[in-house]
């Protein structure tokens, strides 16, 4: 697999910055004078209510939205004032309107078909969370290509993905998009799906158009609220929060959606400093700043704007160019350009971006792009397709806990008894955000053991439904579990109680749920006993880790979810995910996460005053990075090139690792870097570098690592980048818990990696 030795990318504002106030953003920073020649050509051609036009967005029939907000109607886009839809899919349907566009419209500007392109399109990947805990970037990116192939060919030309929000806080229903806790981990998975999803060139047919979301620190909403405000500092945010953003950019994705959250006060969607001086200017970002659905209008209800009519004023002046859903932009933005020079050239620079990214995407050229029915039917659920979506599945599991060897199971078992409802659940097992994908072909973890091939019976008891007080099922759940000769425990959420709009206030399996799982427990005792979690989130679930002694994290897996699911349970396959988040041993400890800062009273457990709860153990139940596989590996000595080093130099670092098992696996060699002593208290530790690496029974393998002065530089009390002399530990293992390390020193002058960014205001 890849190898993650990408050094992080944090903001670099070195020297000037690429654009001037004075000029176009786009016309300096594209490079392309064919481009910007021809964008200025149509550019000059449009009215001011074509201009608008080509900044509003609006859906399709039958999506969910406003009594206000304006249909994608065919007399829109004849009439030339509509520039993009959200929501209509099929090469059929995208082919009808993008004709009416481009021969019947005034001056043919060919339609953008954007759409939620989550985590596969007709095949359905594991959930993005499931997919970072396989550590494997190159199956990210392999992912997001199949994602775009399909997506394109039924006529998708821009998708609203990948989200980069960095999350801490499992009580937010959306971290199950993103890929959890770990801004390094963040990073290199953001470049990954870009690249995915764009390919090599976005004029391809398949090539979809990445949106980089959401912009910015979403995923810090209070309480894991969603949709509250992020109140954080600074240095959090631009340490934590941008970096996947940068990578993401770095890596071309063409366009970047606004938060409708609010940082410290200030809604994204209002916010110059945010999108003008951030985004633009200091990581140089040169496409497209889409709203989020109705992101405009709700800067009314944020106390920001007195009307529609002013929100969309502010909102184009911080630099939101497509209006996505609000029906503000065409309502109010033409008024306002006829009377307002400033406003006439920000509409100008924003349409100038849209025109920009359809050139890029070869419409004007090829408006249809990759829109073809015949296409379409042999690359949609392909077996080529679904071959890599079960191998995707298989990667993203984690094996939490497996004691006594209880799996794999046997396949020599005479009955095995499947309890909970999830197990039969087709439309959970695709996961929140799988709007192309039909349930009726996801495989479920009942009809995955079907097509196993097994001489074993299988029985079936749903015992209580994974939300609701109903326990009326488990009588029978526990006779069945009683005459098994092993059982398999289906528990945690339906995909519907995760992703947007679901944060939850308790991560503890309900009572109905956990009633179901102790009694079985009882019923099964001697028997190999397995449960399965089906979630988008952490959970806690200090019952099932001290009571069960097989626990398989499988998240939300797509199309394959219960094929996959069979292959690790019988040993076809061995489990080698890792937690990309960190499981709490109860909500209580929400926001729980690895690389925290020491305080001056680390915990003793043998004094008072130190940072401790007096009730629950300060550690978390699972750490980021944990999980198990079917063998064991053992770590040599964490070994550096040398022990000093000037700041601007790098320094090779590397570890042994062996299976000491008994059959082949796979193991996510991680490595993290605590800088000892600095200005500003650093992070206990921090992930630097991982790779997976296959070995056979009895194998070992050395796996070295450079590290730069881009992984040990922070922000300083000045918030300018830099490297300090001073000691750096680094810790190599198989979770952020590794105690193997070394350290080396940094020597000489402070080095100085960029200035101070703009500050938060």
């Amino acid at each position: 697999m890849l190898s993650a030795t990408i050094p992080l990318i944090f903001l670099a504002a070195c020297g000037s910055a690429r654009t001037s106030a004075s000029a176009p953003l786009a016309s300096q920073s594209t490079g392309d004078a064919v481009a910007n020649r021809f964008v200025d050509s149509v550019l000059a051609t449009l009215s001011i209510e074509e201009k608008v036009g080509q900044l509003t967005m609006s859906p399709a029939e039958g999506l969910q939205t406003g009594p206000t907000v304006p249909r994608g109607s065919s007399a829109q886009v004849r009439a030339g004032l509509l520039g993009s839809v959200i929501g209509v899919q099929g090469a059929e349907r995208t082919r009808t309107m993008q004709r009416i566009a481009v021969e019947e419209s005034p001056h043919k500007i060919p339609l953008l078909f954007s759409l939620d392109v989550i985590h596969g399109f007709r095949t359905v990947f594991p959930v993005p969370l499931a997919e970072a805990a396989s550590f494997d970037p190159e199956l990210a990116q392999a992912n997001a290509r199949i994602a775009a192939m399909e997506a394109t060919a039924n006529g998708i030309t821009w998708n609203y993905a990948p989200m980069v929000d960095i999350a801490r806080d499992s009580r937010w229903g959306r971290i199950v998009e993103s890929s959890g806790e770990d801004p390094y981990l963040g990073s290199i998975m953001a470049a990954a799906r870009v690249r995915g999803f764009q390919g090599t060139r976005l004029s391809d047919a398949s090539s979809l158009l990445a949106t980089a979301k959401h912009f910015a620190a979403y995923g810090a909403v209070e309480s894991g609220r969603d949709y509250a405000n992020a109140e954080l500092s600074e240095r959090s945010f631009y340490e934590i929060y941008l970096p996947p953003f940068q990578s993401a950019i770095d890596a071309g994705a063409g366009s970047v959606m606004a938060s409708f959250s609010s940082i410290n006060g200030s809604p994204p969607h209002a916010s110059a400093w945010l999108l003008r001086n951030v985004l633009r200017k200091q990581m140089h970002f040169d496409g497209l700043v889409v709203s989020d659905w109705a992101g405009i209008v709700e800067l009314v209800p944020h106390g920001v704007a007195r009307d529609t009519a002013d929100a969309g004023t502010i909102a184009l002046r911080a630099g939101v160019e497509v209006d996505m859903a609000d029906g503000v932009y065409p309502a109010s933005l033409a008024r306002l350009a006829r009377t307002d020079a400033a406003a006439r050239a920000e509409v100008d620079e924003a349409v100038r971006h849209v025109l920009l990214a359809k050139y890029k995407l070869g419409l004007f050229t090829n408006p249809y792009h990759g829109a073809n029915e015949a296409t379409a039917a042999r690359v949609t659920l392909s077996a080529e397709h679904l071959a890599s979506a079960r191998v995707a599945a298989r990667e993203s599991m984690v094996l939490l806990k497996n004691d006594g060897a209880t799996l794999p199971l046997s396949r020599s078992i005479g009955t095995l008894a499947v309890i909970g409802a999830l197990a039969a659940d087709d439309t959970s097992a695709m996961g929140p955000w799988s709007v192309s994908g039909h349930p009726g072909e996801s495989a479920t973890v009942l009809a995955g053991l079907a097509r196993a091939n097994l001489s074993m019976k299988v029985r079936f008891a749903a015992g209580a439904l994974p939300a609701g007080q109903d326990t009326s099922g488990v009588a029978a759940a526990v006779a069945l579990a009683r005459d098994a000769d092993a059982v398999v425990l289906v528990l945690g959420e339906s995909g519907n109680r995760t992703g947007e709009a679901e944060s939850r206030a308790a991560l503890e399996l309900p009572p109905a749920q956990l009633e179901l799982a102790k009694r079985v427990a009882r019923a099964a005792s001697g028997k190999p006993l397995v449960a399965l979690l089906m979630n988008g989130r952490a959970l806690a679930i200090p019952w099932l880790a001290d009571s069960v002694p097989a626990i398989l994290e499988t998240w939300y897996l797509g199309t394959t979810h219960g094929d996959a699911i069979a292959d690790v349970l019988f040993g076809a396959y061995a489990p080698s995910g890792k937690l990309p988040i960190t499981f709490p041993r109860a909500t209580g400890q929400m926001p729980i996460y690895y690389a925290h800062r020491n305080t001056g009273r680390p915990f003793d457990p043998k004094d008072k005053y130190t940072t401790r709860y007096n009730d629950l153990a300060l550690t978390p139940l699972f750490p980021f990075g944990h999980g198990l596989s079917y063998t064991t590996f053992a770590y040599g000595d964490v070994r550096v090139a040398k022990s000093t080093m000037r700041a601007s130099d790098s320094v090779a670092v590397s570890v042994a690792v062996t299976n000491t098992g008994k059959r082949d696996g796979d193991e996510v060699v991680q490595l993290y870097l605590r800088d000892d002593v600095a200005s500003v208290a650093r992070p206990v530790r921090q992930l630097v570098r991982f790779r997976r690496v296959h070995l056979a029974a009895g194998a070992s393998e050395t796996v070295s690592f450079t590290l730069g002065a881009g992984d040990l530089a922070f922000y300083d009390l000045g918030m300018r980048r830099i490297v300090e002399p001073g000691t750096f530990t680094l810790f190599a293992g198989t979770s952020s818990d590794a105690t193997r390390e070394a350290s080396f020193t940094v020597i000489g002058d402070t080095l100085g990696m960029s200035p101070a960014p703009p500050r938060m205001r």
